[in-house]
């Protein structure tokens, strides 16, 4: 059942079909499914996931992970993502053996081939990396909990694995001026970069729970505040 925390427009969009997650984690997945309470965040460029997981996060007894972490952890040189940049290009490699990530975005967005060819490696990896970090914090601290800040979850497929789907939602309009703003690129540049990923709107309708973020950070921080209260329960939240 939708919690919609704010009237959306009420139009569809139309974005691409959705991919293929792989086979071998499905046993992995229902495992977790039954096992963890899986929260995920998403939303688009501009959107303000990052701050609303954020938000979250402080304010509310969960354990807190995030995949672009995970990116980030497997582009450290020696490590998986590393090496299939460089064995797919060595342009993309500084000399420090580091990979520049400027470079590699562009060329991410500039070439949607390369980008399918990368993101089917690359989503089964991250994939695997979240499934032991949770995995782990169960272990170690007893975790059952979990609020995962997830940007392409819908891109990659992966929305089945999560109990409750968190989608922060603003205007296109918006979307793109923050954007310009936080990354300091043009307006096209913006607009090509948003173009990547799905239609905002139309994850905002697949979602169990909407977060309008297109107003002040005061009224998104109080539909946050009432949502946690709802998913993580009143005593659950930091004082």
């Amino acid at each position: 059942m939708r919690h919609c925390l704010h009237i959306l427009p009420n139009f569809v969009t139309n974005g691409k079909s959705r991919g293929h997650g792989p086979l071998l984690l499905w046993n992995e997945e229902k495992k977790l499914a039954d096992t963890y309470v899986l929260t995920a965040v998403t939303g688009g460029m501009g959107s303000g996931k990052s701050a609303a997981a954020r938000f979250l996060c402080r304010r509310f007894s969960v354990t807190c992970l995030n995949a672009d972490a995970v990116v980030h952890e497997l582009l450290q040189p020696g490590q998986e993502y590393w090496q299939l940049i460089v064995e797919l290009d060595s342009a993309f490699v500084r000399q420090d053996q580091t990979i520049d990530k400027r470079l590699l975005r562009e060329a991410l967005f500039n070439d949607a081939s390369l980008r399918q060819q990368i993101n089917e490696k690359v989503h089964p990896l991250v994939h695997h990396k979240l499934l032991e970090k949770i995995n782990q914090e169960s272990r170690e601290h007893g975790r059952k909990s979990f609020l995962i800040e997830v940007p392409l979850l819908f891109e990659a497929n992966w929305q089945d694995m999560y109990t409750r789907v968190i989608v922060v939602y603003a205007p296109w309009e918006k979307c793109v001026a923050r954007l310009m703003e936080r990354d300091q690129i043009s307006a096209d540049e913006a607009k090509n970069s948003i173009a990547t990923q799905w239609p905002l709107l139309k994850k905002a309708l697949l979602a169990g729970h909407v977060v309008d973020n297109s107003g002040s950070w005061l009224e998104t921080s109080l539909q946050l505040l009432h949502l946690g209260g709802i998913l993580w329960g009143e005593n659950d939240r930091i004082h």
